[in-house]
């Protein structure tokens, strides 16, 4: 019986992006469940065949994570265990020792499986599988549709559509199958070869066992389209394409790479051309362990001239040549086997690396989006594999992704005066002053995750942000895991990206008020991974995205459009005068979506300060938004002429006198509901009311109508603005910071839940009143409100 050990080590920070896996990728950091997987993705050059699959694959969260986030990953086939006789190869071990995750590929019960654990691994060798290529796949996993569970054990062509399936790009083997000696007359050509010609999967071998008719198996993967290049290991001119035991075979290998930086940029390069094909880098196995050509042909000639004289044919053949040329050398064949293999999932795992390193940064002009297969699925137990069928115990959708930033705030308040002055006063400036320092976990997207959470009744919240590899990012993602918030998507960038975690000062008066602040915060406009935003939307599926300003003006679009693409309502939290522009950034080939206008506005919530505002009207004035015709016709269809009179009546003369409402009313068509922040009087509401809209018929709501449209436009009913009033003047202010992300944490949350924007602003206002009151940026006592929010979202 063969038998296998595998040291599996649990990383430092597993998070299962599954929920875009797929995955996003997705329970804690930790996590012991297997995930259902369902690829649904639309990408430029779709991978269609096998689409019954996709329903009923199953990834396990650590593979199905490292494929989100473009970890290295490389496949193992699962016939080198259930129906090899190599002993303890420890691949997956060599794999991790490598820095790349192993994905074990294989039927458990009829499932499609990859990333098989040990345990399962151990069931398929101890309980019997099935070999299984292309042909056997629909076979076993009909059958165990119709209830019959029957294992298998994957060869390289089998392991190869899994892997293709999953978004797995390197595959580490053995030896390759190829034509037999005889072929053209026999026919007898691995599935292997065919596969090479269909799947896009790189993958590692040495070469094609020995036996077969290497070149016309080189003749016929030419006509299958597939690479084939051999690794050179310093070797000049002309390299044979190895013949597994052997270094040479005497057929030159068609190309030849360097290095695995080389091989890894052919593998993104075949991907970005959307060439379907796979690939073949023949490995040769280490020069120590080979055995000499002259010698293995000798032996070889013998087992296929025997093999012939007995008859065996078709699957016989392989087994009896294999097991012949072993009694031939003795079983050093074997021991050469071995080593090969080892050597070979070696060099698989360190193309995986150099690979994710060139998709950590997409190629200018390239879209990344679609790259790989991104996975969405459900959590299954693991804890009793044969109960593939229970209910599942938590999902990875999520009522509200936030994509936003996390950093860790220091808090700066001055605490004396001038001993001549009774009154509170700022601190001096290019001196020392006295402080009281307090540290806490911030940020703006994780604030408004954060409060999301703690009032919301199912805790479906997610945050996408970024750490850096240092003490700060360490102590966030301990911080935000005791908070309760989930950790799935907080990617923690790696030595080989120069990424500090972000940092935010504040510096108060005596009053806590803001004297200024100090933000660091480049972590989000230096490192951009489309294809990790859109993988997140795909998993979470989310019913609100929030996107906050710190982010660069192409992922800030990236990230809209991923909403757009999964249905998702997109709220913008601007977070800065300064940052707040980048919504309305001059397009540019870096910005390839372009910002819709109602009724197909690419943003549905914004939730600016006056401050923010006045830089949202600046940009989109500058970047000429303002002169669309589309803006024109809903401008237009507000019939605002005259409107200063109404506009005092509904705010403030003051407010009127600021342009706030006028700016508010400009960038509506861009952003149909804006709340905008007042400080101490309280927050505008101003909201655009489609034709239907019910509060253009209540009376009760007929005060806060400024406007109802005058030219029978088929979209725009009329404009709907509300002055609320402050919820409470706060006297001692404890801490300004976190206070507008827990107003709008608080107002998604409600709004995920179905509520009416108009009735949660008066809640979202005393969740900010309770961060004004606390040190922490999202005060622990807002769980006390979800019972008022509640009643709010009820509310008719």
């Amino acid at each position: 019986m063969t038998t296998m050990r595998v040291l599996r080590c649990q990383p430092s920070q597993l998070r299962a992006s599954t929920s875009r896996l797929i995955s996003d990728r997705r329970p804690g950091p930790l996590c012991s469940h297997r995930t259902q997987t369902h690829i649904k993705t639309d990408y430029r050059r779709s991978y269609h065949r096998d689409a019954g699959l996709r329903s009923l694959l199953s990834v396990s969260p650590e593979v199905a994570d490292a494929v989100a986030t473009n970890k290295p990953v490389v496949a193992l086939e699962s016939t080198i265990y259930t129906h090899g006789a190599l002993g303890e190869l420890d691949l997956e071990d060599i794999v991790r020792r490598h820095g790349a995750v192993p994905a074990v590929c294989g039927i458990l019960e009829g499932v499609p499986t990859v990333g098989l654990t040990p345990a399962e691994v151990e069931r398929l060798v101890t309980e019997g599988a099935r070999k299984v290529s292309r042909r056997d796949m629909a076979y076993l996993v009909g059958m165990g549709m119709a209830g019959q569970k029957i294992h298998g054990g994957t060869t390289i062509c089998g392991t190869m559509i899994l892997a293709r399936l999953a978004g797995i790009r390197v595959f580490g083997t053995g030896g390759l199958g190829g034509v037999h000696r005889g072929g053209q007359d026999s026919l007898d050509i691995s599935a292997d070869l065919t596969e090479l010609g269909r799947t896009r999967v790189a993958v590692i071998s040495a070469g094609c066992k020995g036996f077969l008719d290497i070149p016309r198996t080189l003749e016929f993967l030419e006509t299958q389209g597939a690479l084939v290049a051999t690794f050179a290991d310093g070797r000049k001119g002309d390299i044979d394409f190895p013949a597994f035991w052997a270094r040479e075979s005497g057929s030159k290998s068609p190309f030849v790479v360097e290095n695995e930086q080389q091989a890894a940029s052919i593998i993104l390069a075949q991907e970005r051309l959307g060439l379907e094909s796979g690939m073949l880098f023949a490995n040769p196995i280490p020069e120590e362990h080979a055995i000499p050509r002259a010698e293995m042909e000798t032996a070889i000639k013998t087992a296929v001239r025997e093999a012939d004289e007995k008859g065996f044919k078709g699957s016989q053949n392989t087994p009896y040549i294999l097991r012949r040329i072993r009694e031939l050398t003795e079983g050093r064949s074997v021991t050469s086997n071995k080593f090969l293999v080892q050597s070979n999932v070696a060099r698989a795992a360190k193309v995986a690396v150099e690979l994710s390193k060139l998709l950590g940064e997409p190629a200018v002009g390239t879209d990344t989006t679609h790259s790989f297969p991104v996975v969405s699925g459900i959590p299954r137990s693991s804890t009793n594999a044969k109960d593939a069928s229970s209910k599942p115990e938590s999902s990875h959708t999520a009522n509200i992704l936030v994509a936003g930033s996390v950093a860790l705030d220091l808090s700066c308040d001055y605490t004396l005066g001038p001993a001549t002055s009774g009154d509170p006063v700022s601190p001096a400036l290019h001196t020392s002053n006295p402080a009281s320092i307090s540290q806490t976990v911030g940020g703006v997207g994780h604030n408004v995750a954060l409060a999301a959470h703690k009032v919301s009744e199912e805790g479906k919240v997610r945050l996408c942000s970024m750490v850096g590899d240092d003490i700060a990012g360490s102590t966030i993602l301990t911080s935000v895991e005791a908070s309760g918030l989930d950790t799935c998507y907080i990617r923690k960038l790696g030595h080989e990206y120069p990424a500090r975690t972000a940092q935010y000062v504040a510096v108060n008066d005596a009053n806590k008020n803001l004297v200024m602040a100090m933000a660091d915060m480049c972590i989000f406009t230096r490192h951009s991974f489309p294809t990790y935003w859109n993988s997140a939307v795909a998993a979470t599926k989310p019913k609100w995205l929030v996107v906050d300003g710190n982010w660069s003006e192409a992922d800030i679009r990236t990230w809209i459009q991923a909403g757009r693409k999964h249905k998702a309502h997109i709220a913008f939290e601007p977070v800065s005068a300064a940052k707040s522009e980048r919504l309305f950034a001059p397009s540019s080939e870096k910005l390839t979506h372009k910002l819709g206008i109602y009724p197909h506005a690419s943003v549905d919530l914004a939730t600016p300060n006056q401050y923010e505002l006045a830089g949202m009207y600046a940009a989109a004035t500058r970047g000429e938004y303002f002169e669309n015709p589309g803006w024109f016709e809903i401008i237009d269809a507000f019939g605002m002429r005259g409107a200063r009179d109404r506009f005092v009546r509904l705010t403030s003369v003051d407010m009127t006198n600021k342009g706030i409402p006028v700016q508010t009313i400009q960038l509506l068509p861009y952003i149909p509901t804006i709340t905008t922040k007042l400080g101490s009087d309280g927050v505008l509401l101003t909201s655009i009311l489609a034709r239907d809209d019910p509060r253009l018929k209540d009376p009760e709501e007929a005060p806060y109508i400024l406007t109802r449209s005058v030219n029978d436009h088929p979209h725009v009913g009329g404009v709907y603005t509300r002055l609320f009033p402050a919820a409470e003047k706060v006297k001692n202010v404890v801490s300004v910071n976190g206070v507008g992300d827990t107003f709008l944490g608080v107002l998604i949350a409600g709004l995920a839940q179905g509520g009416k924007i108009e009735n949660l602003v008066d809640v979202a206002q005393k969740a900010a009143v309770l961060s004004l009151k606390s040190r922490e940026s999202v005060n622990d006592e807002l769980v006390g409100l979800k019972a008022e929010l509640r009643e709010a979202v009820m509310t008719a």
